[in-house]
């Protein structure tokens, strides 16, 4: 078995730059659990009995688990349970329409369209890559071939000041203003064509596709000491970097000291409200979790028995206090970046968290020996949501929302703290990792 690398803020710049869209998130992770001798498995296909190290992919969706140094019960004739952290591989931005070739003014364009609560203006004047993937045709059936390009093809250029009625600046109409530039002329180029072409596959032979913008500006440690990180999508690959290398520890760590099973869940979808077949809102993890149960040599009482005694971290970026908007934050729940992880709580379950599993964070933050910071929106603004409350919904299980802080929250570009990213692994591997 390969060794393990401790989770750091180079590595999260790397694992971003890796991972313009859900697609490579699934790739990028799915390329470090195979370094550790995890091996796919594929859901129409029989799973093996034996225990081991698996990772099943669904579109942008990924689970992966360890069944290794433990049976379906402990020594006392409980069924084992699951340790969960879940979290999302989708990030706000702007997507491929289904027709995209413009043409405006003498200038050719490529048509897109806002996925999720994308923080627009920020998107305006970046040199822009594309991603995603192409299903094509191959024979009588299709497959999927992955798409990234890193070269500044589009930009959608802000108007000019002097244009401005007020100069104050303009207001966005997600339909006419976020269509990007990338030539001129007076006749429409294909955009997909193009794609093709660099993807190796004829135009043709495209049926459907996924295909995001993503900014090209590398991820980047800034600030005068070099202890902040910038970077597009961390909300939410800021989790699924530390989700990873938490299973990745606690996969080593059963081996030792049998205990719970630990499992990542990384959903897509949850930017547009979880609800597809790879979503949270789908029955992809209680399917894999049965499946799970099934193949250790248990059944449905088995299955339900587990869920009873399972719990999930539901991993999702926080935000940390703005110090040009501090009003904007709960006076008494200040947030600081490089602080340690952070607690969600909504008293009207846009959070997941009950006391339950606030303990149970606050208990491995304890092992982990980092700090826990609590979170709470302020209550006269409307409060975001997570995969914690339709996870604990659609399962059962017991849920915590938790995080790292983070500024500019669905812009193209975030901040966090550097040293947030290891303390942030270090919590999750602990939660993953409960000691008896």
């Amino acid at each position: 078995m390969s060794s393990l690398t401790r989770a750091d803020a180079q590595g999260l710049c790397n694992f971003v730059d890796l991972s313009p869209s859900p697609f490579h998130v699934c790739a990028t992770v799915a390329a470090m659990l195979a370094d550790a001798d995890f091996d796919e498995l594929t859901e129409t296909q029989p799973w093996p009995t034996e225990p081991g190290r698996y990772y099943v992919i669904r579109g942008g969706s990924l689970i992966a688990w360890t069944t290794e140094g433990e049976g379906t019960t402990d020594a006392s004739g409980t069924t084992r349970p699951f340790r969960i952290v879940g979290g999302h591989t989708d990030s706000p931005n702007l997507r491929v329409k289904q027709h995209p070739d413009l043409v405006s003014a003498g200038w050719r364009t490529v048509g897109l369209e806002p996925y999720g609560g994308a923080w627009l203006n920020s998107w305006l004047d970046r040199d822009l890559g594309v991603s995603g993937r192409l299903t094509v045709r191959n024979g009588g059936t299709a497959s999927d071939v992955l798409v990234h390009v890193d070269d500044p093809i589009l930009r959608v250029p802000q108007l000019a000041i002097h244009l401005s009625e007020d100069r104050k600046g303009v207001q966005l109409d997600p339909q006419r203003h976020v269509n990007a530039v990338w030539g001129v002329g007076t006749e429409p180029r294909s955009f997909i064509g193009y794609l093709a072409d660099r993807a190796g596959v004829a135009a043709d032979a495209v049926l459907g596709w996924e295909l995001m913008t993503h900014d090209l500006a590398p991820s980047s440690l800034v600030g005068v000491d070099g202890d902040l990180v910038s970077a597009p999508r961390l909300d939410n690959q800021g989790t699924c970097y530390a989700g990873v290398h938490a299973l990745l520890a606690a996969a080593e760590h059963v081996v030792r000291t049998p205990g719970p099973s630990p499992m990542l869940v990384l959903f897509d979808h949850e930017e547009v409200g979880s609800m597809s077949d790879r979503g949270a809102f789908s029955d992809l993890l209680n399917s894999v979790l049965e499946r799970i149960v099934l193949a250790r040599g248990g059944g449905r009482e088995e299955f339900l028995r587990t869920l009873a005694g399972s719990i999930v971290a539901s991993g999702d970026m926080a935000h940390a206090t703005h110090p040009n908007y501090a009003e904007r934050h709960e006076p008494s729940h200040r947030i600081e970046v490089n602080g340690g992880p952070v607690l969600k709580v909504n008293q009207n379950l846009r959070y997941a968290t009950d006391a339950a599993g606030a303990a149970a964070f606050a208990l491995a933050c304890d092992q982990a020996g980092v700090p826990l910071q609590r979170y709470v929106h302020r209550a006269d603004l409307p409060c975001g949501s997570t995969i914690g409350p339709i996870t604990a919904s659609r399962t059962g299980l017991t849920t915590v929302d938790v995080g790292a802080p983070q500024l500019a929250m669905h812009s193209a570009r975030e901040l966090m703290g550097a040293a947030d990213v290891g303390s942030y692994a270090d919590a999750l591997t602990a939660f993953l990792t409960p000691a008896a």
